[in-house]
């Protein structure tokens, strides 16, 4: 064996051969060293199986977790019960017999079950009323023979793996693949390369990689498997904050920017106009932002702060203290609606600055867009506003100095880049009203300084949220008029534009015209909606904050942006429907003012539960049953909740990092063995040792860091390319 390498073909390991190397190249395994990486998906322990008497006197006394169980097929049936029917295959062990029900999948399941085969079953298990031991729509494994018997005579521990269908059964059974891969750790493993700093395994209490590769796929204890995941884990989350690491050098570090000098002239008369004061947390955010503009280095900040916070007031500033240095700023925005309302409230707030401030968005007319690129292309103090088209080849800046990004997660890295490239190393602020879980701050945003306001205005009251049912509504609506007489508007918001045959959902213009005629008939009515133009949707929404309209009917296309002080009644309908930080978004747009505001989030009876009931176990569920639940977590937590920085929590427990912000769009690799809502430990110190390498030699000159090196080039090339974006 030793003159084979684990660069060569997999077809040299015992028991391959060409035709099963075929196979195997169809899952993207081609080298020995591909198939020692091809990793387990779970392992079944042997010291945690029970027999079947032992799970018997487990429920008689009172157990309700879950056990894993290994029996032979002895029978199965298919029972019907009118047009509902029920699989029920009959096993048994050496102590007694015990079943498994499934009630869905049948034709799938009926398959999979001959009798004498043997499977490690896996489930909650119940007692009949008969009396029988029962598993429904469990785990299950299958077992060869040798295996089998192997297994119930030892403490083994047995790795699975996942298999496509179209390579599982074609000469390339469970069994078989778990030899082949034993073949190819004993004989190759030690061949494999350290893949981690020798300093750091030691300080992190980490196995070196070949012991991690032996533990991962055949584990002589729990203990060693758990060992083997940590160093996994951590290698991943290590080279992942490396990245960050290395793209934070090359923006901070590695390019000049600019450095401003913060003068009191402009700055000083604009809060002077200011009819408030600025809240401590906008000024330290803005202490903050002083030191990055006097540094030569370019900033690259992230502010972050809950709906109504004051962040447009902070970067407006700084915007100021560009304009003071004969440079230009940019914000964009990722609808028109926001640039649109960005560029009014920041027109009337710099009124008699001698500051101009330019809106260019995809939807204007060809003139009045060629007079606008005329002015950004030669007026040098000038605050520019807009969306994507911010970006577009033909736009070109005289002296640009700070981009400022609002909402960015809605923008992918390569579309923020275009509008960096636009400039030599422009200082960067990036604004989001979404608050972001720690663990996504260290990750995703790991490169960037990092501002939070928590504080609000001190005359801001909280917002009262009410979870009602749709029997409700005629309530509500009552609610609604008896608020107008106080000067309150409303808004109804609606998932659709329009009725829909494939969903079962309210729509926004349906409901206009009944509730226009009914509940609604002395009170006026507006309606706004994505299919309609920015201009369309501006004059709605200018009728709306004149009090032309006491109500808005509307989908979400107000999520972000809009800002009218008596809007201060928010309805969402079929609100289980949306996302948590939509619908925190959209409680946002109330409870702009000294008044009190409030939230009423509608849904079907069926979700309107009680909080004490929920939690996030949803092992034994089927998908239709956790929407369900996950759908009433949202609702019960926006009730419970106004911090966003708390509901972004909450919302990282229930979709997952990726699903949050779009991780895909981040330029970052993606995360196979780690979880940031639980290995935050792991994550940081990973983020400590990358962090503390980068620093201190960043281009990794030191010997000891060649592994580093070699694994970025050869594992994250294509991760490296986006090092130089924010």
């Amino acid at each position: 064996m030793s003159q084979i390498k684990i660069t060569d073909s997999v077809k040299y390991i015992k028991s391959v051969g060409p035709k099963r190397a075929e196979l195997f190249e169809k899952i993207g395994i081609r080298s020995i060293k591909d198939l020692l990486f091809f990793l387990p998906t779970r392992h079944l322990d042997r010291s945690t199986t029970l027999t079947a008497d032992k799970v018997i006197d487990h429920l008689i006394n009172g157990y309700e977790g879950e056990v894993t169980i290994i029996g032979r097929v002895v029978d199965s049936e298919i029972i019907r019960y009118g047009k509902k029917q029920i699989f029920k295959v009959q096993m048994r062990d050496s102590t007694g017999f015990f079943e498994c029900v499934w009630f869905q999948g049948i034709k799938f399941f009926k398959g999979r079950f001959q009798e004498n085969e043997e499977y490690a079953i896996a489930a909650k298990p119940v007692l009949t009323k008969y009396g029988n031991l029962q598993f429904s729509h469990p785990d299950f494994d299958k077992l060869d023979s040798e295996e089998f018997s192997d297994f119930n005579n030892t403490g083994k521990i047995i790795p699975f793996y996942k298999l496509p269908k179209e390579v599982k059964g074609k000469n390339l059974g469970d069994y078989s693949l778990r030899k082949i891969i034993s073949n190819a750790v004993e004989n190759f493993g030690n061949q494999l390369k350290e893949t981690l700093p020798e300093e750091i395994i030691k300080s992190n209490d980490l196995g070196g990689i070949n012991e991690t590769i032996q533990s991962i796929h055949f584990p002589n204890s729990l203990e060693q498997l758990g060992d083997a995941k940590k160093r996994f884990k951590f290698e991943e989350l290590f080279y992942l904050e490396a990245l960050l690491a290395l793209r934070k050098f090359n923006i901070k570090g590695n390019i000049p920017g600019y450095s401003f000098k913060v003068k009191s002239r402009l700055v000083h008369n604009f809060l002077e106009k200011l009819p408030f004061e600025l809240t401590q947390a906008q000024l330290n955010v803005l202490h903050d932002i002083r030191l990055d503009m006097e540094s030569n280095s370019p900033m690259n900040r992230m502010l972050q702060g809950d709906v109504g916070s004051g962040k447009t007031i902070v970067a407006l500033i700084s915007m100021l203290i560009t304009a003071d240095n004969g440079y230009q700023s940019v914000i964009m925005a990722p609808t028109e609606i926001l640039a649109n309302q960005h560029y009014k409230t920041i027109s009337s707030l710099l009124a008699g600055l001698n500051i101009n401030v330019y809106l260019l968005l995809g939807g204007q007319k060809k003139s009045e867009r060629k007079e606008i690129l005329e002015k950004i292309n030669s007026d040098e103090k000038s605050i520019i506003i807009g969306t994507h088209a911010l970006f577009e080849d033909e736009v070109i800046f005289r002296k640009l100095g700070l981009v400022v990004i609002d909402e960015q997660h809605r923008f992918g890295v390569a579309q923020r880049s275009r509008l960096i490239d636009k400039s030599h190393s422009p200082d960067i602020l990036i604004m989001t009203a979404t608050p972001i879980p720690r663990t996504l701050t260290m990750t995703v945003y790991g490169d960037l300084d990092l501002s939070i306001i928590k504080e609000r205005p001190g005359n801001r009251l909280p917002i009262k949220t009410y979870l009602r049912g749709e029997k409700k509504l005629p309530d509500i609506y009552k609610f609604i008029c008896d608020k107008n007489k106080e000067g309150y508007q409303a808004y109804i918001v609606y998932p659709l534009v329009e009725d829909s045959d494939k969903l079962d959902l309210k729509s926004a213009e349906t409901h206009f015209a009944e509730l226009k005629e009914t509940y609604f008939s002395d009170i006026s009515l507006g309606i706004v909606h994505g299919k309609m133009s920015w201009k369309e949707k501006e004059e709605v929404m200018k009728g709306f904050s004149d009090k032309k309209f006491d109500v808005l009917i509307s989908t979400t296309v107000i999520e972000v942006g809009i800002d009218i002080p008596d809007a201060n009644i928010m309805v969402i309908n079929d609100a289980s429907r949306f996302g948590l930080s939509q619908l925190h978004q959209l409680r946002g747009r109330v409870g702009r003012s000294d008044k009190q505001a409030y939230c009423i989030l509608v849904a079907e009876d069926k979700f309107v539960v009680s909080s004490n009931k929920l939690n996030f176990n949803f092992e034994y569920l089927s998908n239709a049953q956790i929407e369900k639940f996950k759908a009433a977590i949202r609702l019960s937590s926006m009730v419970k909740c106004n911090s966003g920085f708390d509901l972004s929590e909450i919302d990282l427990k229930l979709r997952g990092p990726g699903n949050i912000f779009g991780t895909e769009q981040s330029g970052l690799p993606n995360l196979q063995f780690s979880d940031l809502r639980e290995d935050t430990e792991i994550l940081l110190n990973a983020k400590n040792s990358a962090f503390s390498i980068i620093e201190n030699d960043p281009t990794l000159i030191n010997p000891a860091y060649n592994c580093i090196k070699r694994k970025l080039k050869e594992v994250y090339s294509e991760n490296l390319k986006f090092s130089q974006i924010a």
